[in-house]
């Protein structure tokens, strides 16, 4: 369930808790695209963690498919870039990604 207009906090993990990141660049490559997603997909993102095994984010999503369009276009990018740059085939996440609302009321 996405609510839009609502932050969410994403996790997702790398299939068999292997490296999502092993380089600099790769961090960088994959924040790059998600801002450019960010942009394409009306998402806004507040804070980001990005772990040797897996990601978490804090994403405000302004439509309810925003949030899934957003994942599947980086992942559609960061994996086709992890696989060429480390000569691999195949998935690199564990299945799809997990969010949940976060209640901004104090």
């Amino acid at each position: 369930m996405v609510l839009p207009g609502q932050p969410h906090h994403v996790i997702i993990r790398g299939n068999n808790r292997q490296a999502v990141f092993i380089a600099d660049e790769d961090y960088r490559f994959y924040l790059d695209k998600l801002i450019e997603s960010c942009d394409k997909h009306m998402c806004a993102v507040h804070s980001y963690v990005l772990m040797t095994n897996h990601v978490h984010l804090l994403v405000t999503p302004e439509k309810e498919d925003s949030l899934s369009k957003l994942m599947q276009m980086i992942g559609r990018f960061y994996v086709q870039y992890f696989n060429h740059r480390y000569r691999r085939t195949g998935g690199l996440w564990d299945g799809r990604f997990k969010s949940a609302p976060v209640d901004t009321c104090l």
